[in-house]
């Protein structure tokens, strides 16, 4: 039998002629029949909604919630002022905060923004201005800072040095008529924390010094937590804060006591000192301390490596304290509720902030994790003076509460050297040294 070979196509199933058809006008469904034919205009299509377009109201843009209550809403849009309403900063001393943190912060910020640079280092000043774009001619060395008073594009100093320096270049920069950030601590002694509050006072200028945990988003909702009594009262709390010196080490300024005043204490255990003090806005009545510094070893020549220490306050809190030098990287605070406790790994880090709770949950014991949207703590606290100063307001870190920490670091060392503990006396309301609340900051 012999085959025949037909010109006639082949027979089609009607389900083959659907799927030619749909594939000739250019897909299936809806989409490819849109799509295959021609692009589709504004008019063609509907208009958007309220909730996607949504409005602007003083100043900002605002939405409604996109998604339902199960879900954790999504933070407002910025509103960062322009640049020409943006506080303008100079940054003294370009060393690794500044370099590392402070500046990259600035591009975070929604209300300041960089605007001259002092520094010793010629080259390094050159090389910083040109990655920042910072007019030459804003920038100053040591001895040419006091020509800052003639940049009127310059309202806020951040003195960024060795805390030696804080006292000389906050009173320069006071009598310039500028504002002044400084970082912690304060300086090196209350006398000389005392006189810059002094001389900013008298120059009718602010006084913020960067007690950047106070402005961090997992701290601030602990302070809420502690002051609300959500867990019931705050009966003690562990705050560690610990990290290592390479064998160089004495050859760094914080190792030289003339420039840092002290050792890992005034560094970073200055952080869990604070930190006690904001959270429940009370003031140590007693403190005791233990102190080691390695013999023979030149890095602790000057300095001490180790403190531990224990603060008493007026509610009956107990805050157990360690800071040191000699032991690896850890910034962990647990604080022990009457229902619950709180643990919270990199407390005092720059990132890495978490909060776990343990409390009672029927007859088991429930650990909850909580989320929050974490914010750049140098950027936060930056955008506060800059609030400070376009509101006319007090810093939430005036002066005042520096001078309160070296108080109480100066006990804390007397303690460890008498071996006995010191009594120090209550003021009469919380946050005794604080200026006034955060504002509710829109954007």
């Amino acid at each position: 039998m012999t085959d025949t070979i037909s010109n006639e196509p082949p027979a089609t199933t009607g389900a083959e002629l659907q799927r030619r058809d749909l594939l000739k006008f250019g897909g299936f469904g809806a989409a490819g029949l849109l799509f295959g034919s021609r692009a589709a205009s504004a008019a063609d299509l509907p208009p958007p909604s309220p909730v996607d377009r949504g409005r602007v109201e003083e100043g900002r843009v605002v939405f409604d919630p996109w998604r339902s209550p199960a879900d954790t809403p999504s933070a407002p849009p910025p509103a960062p002022l322009s640049p020409d309403e943006r506080v303008g900063f100079a940054i003294v001393g370009l060393g690794r905060l500044s370099l590392e943190e402070l500046l990259p912060a600035f591009a975070q910020s929604k209300k300041a923004k960089v605007t001259a640079l002092v520094s010793g280092s010629p080259g390094k000043l050159r090389t910083v201005a040109s990655q920042y774009g910072i007019d030459p001619a804003a920038c100053y060395d040591y001895e040419s800072f006091d020509a800052i008073a003639d940049n009127e594009a310059v309202q806020v100093v951040y003195v960024v040095l060795p805390n030696a320096l804080h006292r000389e270049f906050t009173e320069r920069a006071a009598k310039a008529g500028k504002h002044v950030l400084c970082e912690k601590p304060m300086a090196t002694s209350v006398e000389d924390a005392e006189a810059m509050v002094a001389t900013c006072a008298a120059a009718k200028v602010k006084l913020m010094i960067a007690y950047r945990i106070q402005y961090e988003i997992y701290n601030r909702q602990l302070m809420d937590w502690v002051r609300e009594k959500r867990f019931g009262r705050l009966v003690a709390m562990s705050a560690t804060n610990v990290q290592t010196v390479a064998d160089n080490g004495a050859e760094q300024w914080r190792h030289k006591r003339a420039l840092s005043g002290g050792g890992s204490l005034p560094d970073i255990g200055l952080y869990c000192l604070n930190t006690a003090r904001f959270l429940t806005g009370e003031e140590p009545v007693e403190v005791s301390a233990l102190l080691h510094s390695p013999p023979d070893d030149p890095r602790y020549a000057e300095v001490e490596e180790t403190v531990a220490f224990r603060l008493r306050f007026p509610s009956g809190f107990i805050a157990q304290c360690l800071t040191s030098y000699g032991a690896r990287d850890d910034k962990h605070q647990r604080l022990n509720f009457e229902r619950a406790s709180v643990d919270m790994p990199n407390a005092y880090s720059y990132t890495g902030q978490r909060l776990t709770i343990a409390e009672r949950d029927g007859d088991a014991t429930a650990e909850t994790a909580v989320k929050l949207e974490a914010n750049n703590q140098f950027a936060a606290e930056i955008d506060h003076m800059a609030t400070c100063i376009l509101d006319d307001r007090t810093p939430r870190t005036p002066g005042e509460e520096g001078v309160q920490d070296h108080r109480l670091m100066e006990a804390i060392y007397r303690s460890a050297e008498t071996g006995a503990p010191v009594a120090l006396p209550a003021p009469e309301r919380l946050d005794a040294f604080r200026g006034p609340p955060l504002p509710e900051d829109k954007g």
